[in-house]
């Protein structure tokens, strides 16, 4: 079987007129496509039906909310298509194409200007990574990488295995979740896997599944696939309203990724971006969520870190007791950030860290890690020993 995509509101054929005209209002400003197979999960009757929630645009989105880059990743941006925000990781937007539009996508700006996002140069973006010793992990991202050609991811690939420091290579899809016929119908996938993969050097596949039913049997086959080949999986997703935003529900994914061997990793905040307010959850209710679903699991389905990707760094919303929230950076844009512990009060209409900073801009971190490595050297000179 292969899938085919609409990328018209008119083409759904479950809706009435009625409602695809008003829709139409929606696609226009924000893109619709979506695959026949992940159309074909939705249960039509129910219109509160999570799989259309996550695909089928609301009128809710014409709503002024957030900004198109709500993460300042053009802050990060070295060229077209190059993003290096962490000093050992290094993002490629390699396709400006999906198997579907998410409609809480944080980058639907590629969509609405797509020539200024995508990578435009390879060789130049790779000496860029060549130059940078300290990167080694590449993350290729987009749009959805695996809407190339596989011989196009191929060859990125196959370059960044001449760059002796870079060990992890990543892949973000969510062509599991929206085709996983892309992944079963093409052997030279896992072929192109297995080659790439050392004992010291791995192809790590990001997948994001974001509710339980899109682990369908097919899904599981391309995920036994990947696995076979060598491929370490590791699932993302962010936290969406009407999708998987009460804890039985989160629960149920965080387990039946668990039962096929793919660890939970990050549950997102969804970002602020324009268009996302109907599906975003205040981060305090959130992290409630989040906690109960966990609790409601074994050790090896509750490995997964609650965070936003905030402009300064990745923050792992930590924890919450009576009057305060806590806030760690998991990763830091600045390197002195890193690991610093940080205190707010209760707000609990805050979707974003911005919220909480502009109740108190002054604010000093409650605790500041010390960058030491194991041997007692500063974090600058252990980076340039361990290279």
């Amino acid at each position: 079987m292969r899938s085919g995509y609409l990328s018209r509101i008119e083409d759904l054929k479950a809706m009435s007129h009625a409602e695809k005209a008003e829709l139409t209002k929606v696609s226009e400003k924000f893109m619709f496509l979506a695959s026949d197979y992940y159309l074909s999960l939705i249960d039509w009757d129910d219109p509160n039906d999570p799989i259309r929630r996550i695909i089928v645009p609301d009128m809710d989105e014409l709503e002024l909310w957030g900004r198109l880059d709500a993460s300042d990743e053009d802050r990060y941006t070295v060229m077209p298509g190059l993003q290096h925000k962490y000093d050992s990781t290094a993002l490629l937007l390699v396709s400006n194409k999906c198997g579907g539009i998410c409609r809480y996508c944080f980058r639907k700006r590629i969509f609405i200007r797509e020539h200024m996002e995508v990578l435009q140069d390879l060789p130049r973006a790779l000496n860029y990574i060549r130059e940078h010793k300290e990167i080694t992990n590449v993350l290729l991202t987009g749009g959805d990488p695996l809407r190339l050609p596989t011989s196009e991811v191929d060859h990125i690939v196959t370059k960044l295995r001449e760059i002796d420091h870079v060990y992890v290579i990543r892949i973000g899809t969510k062509m599991l979740s929206y085709d996983p016929y892309r992944i079963l119908n093409d052997t030279s996938l896992m072929e192109m896997i297995e080659r790439h993969t050392t004992d010291d050097k791995r192809i790590y596949v990001m997948t994001h599944f974001s509710h339980p039913r899109e682990l369908t049997t097919e899904a599981k086959k391309a995920i036994r696939l990947l696995q076979g080949a060598g491929a370490l999986l590791n699932n993302q997703t962010p936290l969406v309203r009407g999708v998987n935003d009460d804890p039985y529900t989160l629960a149920e994914l965080f387990r039946k990724l668990s039962f096929v061997g793919v660890p939970p990793y990050y549950v997102f905040q969804c970002r602020p971006a324009s268009g996302n307010k109907t599906y975003a959850v205040p981060i305090e209710e959130g992290y409630s969520i989040f906690e109960q679903a966990k609790s409601l699991c074994s050790g090896l389905a509750k490995r997964a870190r609650y965070v936003m990707s905030h402009a300064t760094g990745k923050l792992e919303i930590l924890g919450m007791d009576d009057e305060s929230v806590y806030f760690k950076y998991h990763r830091a844009a600045e390197t002195l950030d890193a690991g610093s512990v940080l205190k707010f009060s209760h707000n609990p209409a805050a979707f974003w860290f911005d919220d909480y900073e502009e109740m108190s801009p002054d604010h000093e971190p409650i605790f500041r890690q010390t960058h030491l490595n194991w041997f007692g050297h500063d974090h600058e000179e252990a980076a340039g020993e361990l290279q």
